[in-house]
């Protein structure tokens, strides 16, 4: 019954998934030690607004079945929506680490840690760990072909790459990286519409207007193909339909069309549901708020990067781009508050980014060091 509540569940409205949460509560004071009731408990707070009431399943899922590679991932869906990266990271490298033991067992499965590795890499790039999340990607680039995993039609290690490869350069803003990026040969169009968006971002944001239209070009290309095929497939052509909005705003914003970057941009923004893995992309509301601080609207900016933290708490970019936004107006209590967090969750780090760094120069200054 649970579970068919929250198959009905609009993503706009929790009443459902109340419903579901509340039967399945019950079944977990009941039965606490079943892991089945735990999964299903993190399935249903999986949304940001939610997520904080997760958290007793999600600590203790993991116990439930240690040698089980998705039991020991699935707390993370609760740890990435809240910012908690390090529990986030240490239940994807057991994960992983699970995974890879069964395949070595001629087990099988070996599928399933490229989803652990999506949530890791995204953990690493929000806290400064860039160079893990790096190894991640070589780790995938140096695997050999897989089969099809689950009857998708695709090797998931070629999929991996794809994704990951275009989060690692859009996260570090690492434009011109972006805009050089080649789709990976024998992944779907989804994947090769994510990697023309990098090219769009990286070029609009290298002052490369004319290559950031010809890879709207293959987007569009791509979204009519998505077109045709849309009744079994509806989810491609609206992933694709938002590349490419994200793309045309970006290359109005470069044109110095900014508030029509923002009206294109504003439906989706207002549906963001939070970010947890790296195929996920940048959420919307921290994209406008990168454009308007840019434009020099740092109030407008400020209230995006909110709003951005409000869904996806954590970010690294939101916690930066909030910090410098609130300085811009005046607000140096405000901003101190967001680089102390920026630096709390990058504690340990290792990175050279220029953002660390300057974080850390504000807060000796601040403390008269």
């Amino acid at each position: 019954y649970a579970l068919s509540l929250l198959a009905a569940d609009p993503d706009k409205d929790n009443t459902s998934r109340t419903k579901a949460a509340a039967v399945l509560e019950k079944l977990f004071a009941e039965e606490p030690q079943h892991p089945g009731v735990a999964h299903y408990l993190i399935h249903t707070y999986d949304k940001p607004d939610m997520a904080e009431k997760g958290l007793p399943a999600a600590r203790k899922y993991a116990q439930l079945a240690p040698a089980a590679p998705h039991a020991l991932h699935m707390p993370a869906h609760i740890f990435a929506r809240l910012g908690l990266w390090q529990d986030d990271i240490d239940s994807n490298v057991r994960s992983i680490e699970a995974t890879q033991k069964e395949a070595a067992m001629h087990m099988g499965g070996e599928g399933h840690q490229f989803h652990a590795m999506d949530f890791l890499v995204y953990a690493y790039l929000q806290t400064g760990r860039e160079e893990d999340a790096q190894k991640i990607i070589n780790e995938v680039r140096a695997m050999p072909p897989m089969k099809d995993m689950y009857g998708m039609g695709f090797d998931p290690h070629l999929a991996a790459l794809s994704d990951f490869q275009v989060s690692h350069a859009l996260e570090l803003h690492h434009w011109s990286e972006a805009a050089q990026l080649s789709p990976v040969e024998g992944t779907s169009e989804g994947n090769r519409s994510f990697a023309y968006l990098a090219r769009a971002i990286g070029a609009a944001r290298s002052d490369n207007r004319e290559q950031a239209r010809k890879e709207v070009g293959q987007l569009e290309a791509i979204q009519k193909k998505a077109e045709a095929n849309k009744k079994k497939e509806p989810w491609t052509y609206d992933a694709v339909s938002d590349e490419l909005t994200i793309a045309r705003a970006w290359i109005a914003h470069a044109e110095g069309r900014t508030d029509e970057a923002v009206r294109l941009l504003r439906p989706m923004a207002d549906k963001d549901r939070g970010e947890a893995e790296a195929s996920e992309g940048i959420p919307v509301h921290e994209i406008i708020a990168d454009m308007l601080l840019e434009a020099k609207r740092p109030a407008d900016a400020l209230v995006e990067y909110e709003a951005t933290l409000k869904s996806d708490p954590g970010r690294f970019n939101a916690l930066y781009g909030a910090a410098q936004a609130s300085e811009q107006v005046g607000q140096s209590d405000k901003a101190r508050e967001f680089y102390l967090q920026l630096l709390k969750n990058c504690d340990g780090s290792k990175s050279d980014r220029a953002e660390l760094k300057h974080a850390r120069e504000k807060m000796e200054v601040r403390a008269g060091k």
